[in-house]
């Protein structure tokens, strides 16, 4: 089955396309890319998703699907809105 991997940065994604048995979780799949290696992230303390939803490690994979690799929140949603509504009525 073919898959891909994702992991994307602020400035740049890294894809990678794989070619993987039937049955192969999502773990695995991100294993199989080298992302993890290449980018210094530590495999037990990913956080993975398939299609924007959050999934295990152990998620088996469909034909088809996208890992994606996530990455930590630059700031919390709301501070952020309130820091941006801070500045607005400052002008």
């Amino acid at each position: 089955m073919r898959v891909e991997v994702v992991y994307a940065l602020a400035h740049a994604q890294d894809i990678v396309a794989l070619d993987l048995d039937e049955g192969s979780a999502a773990g695995e799949a991100v294993a199989a890319s080298g992302i993890a290696a290449r980018h210094g992230l530590a495999p037990a303390a990913l956080r993975l998703a398939i299609a924007g939803k959050a999934v295990a490690s152990g998620e088996r994979l469909r034909d088809g699907d996208r890992v994606e690799i996530l990455r930590n929140l630059a700031a919390e949603p709301n501070a952020a809105r309130r820091g941006r509504a801070r500045r607005s009525r400052r002008r």
